[in-house]
């Protein structure tokens, strides 16, 4: 295969269970990461668990939301229908108190899609397919080894593969590289990778089997390349199913502020420098667009993603502007598709009944 294609293109958790970043300003950023502060941290520093937690008790088996219908990426589903990412959970009960806790830390904040075109630059989060017989390659962890999934991943070479922020210099952010290896359907996500002299380096790495659900795939008190222990690519909004006028699993968002704390499907906490504990909730946290929301002056485009917001919800994955959430880097992106969405207050999203707070 010649030049990697980029697209354009759980909750089976617990009983009693249901559960990244943006720049600030208008437009959207690719600094979805960092340290701290308005990109969001992926691994902040106060952030790492002193150890592995147990899991959460209950009833094995008991899911919060109805299995949905996954879509596809490289020929393989995003993970099973009654993953996390994938639950209908339009029926489920709402957590009051987290509710107006979330609001006031968010104010008077607006949804940001932190995603679309400037120009010639493309802002967003890439997914790279690769076939299934990709050569594998070492990669070097160079933060946080203890908690990534040691390689070989099938990681293409520089020319071939699009990380999130590339440019001419190099690159600008996050640096998510994010791989699907099509047949075996396994997904392999870094985080600041970049590639030097002698291959691959990131600051940590995980990988995914999608044929399997992917609460617990990986130990609690793991990181990935996200803050929440979670993996990237399912929760990413792609330009293919809003094209289709329907989005089928949740999204993930950013809030400034979190908690020493994780919920499923979560399996990490990050505190951001200069962050009260006290104000933020979890990694993990579920949030809703109301039922009721008025949506009618909305384009087409922008209805199909916030009839998923109400249907799915967003799962809050990562440190960052408040209500950030991410899409795939993709030329197609119109200012239909992304302007509406800009009108959406935090104040019109609840937050859903919480699990067991972990560690």
């Amino acid at each position: 295969m010649g030049k990697i294609c980029q697209l354009s293109c759980a909750f089976t958790l617990l009983s009693a269970l249901t559960a990244c970043a943006g720049g600030e300003g208008d437009k959207p950023s690719t600094a979805q990461g960092g340290q701290a502060g308005s990109g969001g941290s992926n691994n902040a520093a106060a952030g790492k668990p002193a150890g592995t937690a147990g899991k959460p008790s209950g009833g094995s088996g008991t899911s919060v939301g109805t299995p949905g219908k996954p879509g596809e990426v490289g020929g393989c589903k995003m993970f099973p229908a009654d993953d996390a990412w994938n639950l209908d959970i339009s029926a489920v009960a709402v957590d009051t108190a987290w509710t107006q806790k979330v609001q006031t830390l968010a104010g008077a904040a607006r949804i940001h899609p932190d995603y679309g075109v400037d120009g010639q630059d493309l802002y967003g989060i890439p997914i790279n397919v690769v076939p299934q017989g990709q050569a594998l390659v070492p990669v070097s962890f160079d933060d946080y080894a203890d908690e990534s999934d040691p390689g070989p991943y099938p990681f293409p070479g520089p020319a071939d593969v699009i990380i999130e922020g590339n440019n001419p210099e190099g690159c600008d952010g996050d640096c998510h590289l994010l791989v699907v290896q099509q047949g075996a359907c396994m997904l392999y996500e870094g985080y600041a990778c970049e590639s030097r002299a002698d291959g691959w380096h990131c600051a940590n790495g995980a990988k995914w089997d999608m044929t399997k659900n992917s609460y617990q795939q990986r130990p609690d008190g793991w990181t990935s390349a996200d803050a929440a222990g979670l993996a990237i690519a399912p929760g990413l909004l792609r330009y293919d199913e809003v094209r289709a006028g329907e989005v089928t699993h949740a999204l993930r968002f950013t809030l400034n502020c979190t908690t020493d704390k994780y919920v499923a499907p979560a399996s990490h906490y990050a505190v951001p420098g200069g962050c009260n504990p006290d104000n933020g909730p979890p990694m993990g946290t579920r949030v809703r667009l109301k039922a009721d929301y008025d949506m009618s002056e909305a384009s087409p485009s922008a209805q199909a993603v916030l009839k998923g917001m109400q249907k799915y919800g967003m799962i809050l994955a990562d440190n960052g502007s408040n209500f950030y959430f991410q899409g795939e880097a993709n030329a197609g992106w119109t200012e239909d598709d992304i302007e509406p969405l800009k009108d959406v207050p935090a104040s019109a999203f609840e937050v859903l009944q919480m699990p067991p707070l972990m560690p």
